[in-house]
């Protein structure tokens, strides 16, 4: 299997991962559907506003990095438009403070949205360095390799 397609299979499989965690995300961070009798204090629910928009903020700037990856694999973009646009933004990892605030389940859902992003920034590492190299340097390391001095 061709390194391509195995990029381009670790995309979908991300972006799956990344729209199931997006709507357990919607699901936690609806603060309407949150019981009014709820006793949670002022102090959690502005950690919970806080940390639900950078969570909500994180999965929506993975969903349109792997939009951009998808269509880039589907021939929708060129190299050209990918770099220019299809560069993933640095992330703002949770804080602490707020972290303390709020439930388990809350947290590990926090978590594992940083877990996707990071493997998302060093993908976009890896297919970022092989669009620099471009093909003259894809066609350099073969003649290389093919020769024995790689």
């Amino acid at each position: 299997m061709s390194a391509h397609r195995i990029r381009r299979q670790v995309v979908e499989e991300l972006y799956e991962e990344t729209l199931l965690l997006a709507d357990e995300a919607r699901a936690v961070f609806d603060l309407r559907t949150r019981d009014p009798e709820e006793k949670a204090g002022d102090a959690a629910r502005v950690a919970l506003s806080i940390e639900g928009l950078r969570t909500t903020t994180r999965l929506m700037n993975l969903l349109a990095w792997l939009l951009n990856q998808r269509a880039y694999f589907a021939g929708e973009l060129s190299e050209a438009q990918v770099k220019r646009c299809g560069t993933l933004a640095q992330d703002r990892n949770s804080d602490a403070v707020q972290m303390a605030q709020l439930l388990p389940t809350t947290r590990a859902l926090i978590r594992e949205s940083e877990r996707l992003y990071a493997r998302a920034q060093r993908l976009d590492g890896q297919l970022r360095s092989e669009l620099e190299d471009g093909p003259a340097r894809a066609l350099q390391g073969k003649l290389s390799n093919a020769f024995g001095q790689g």
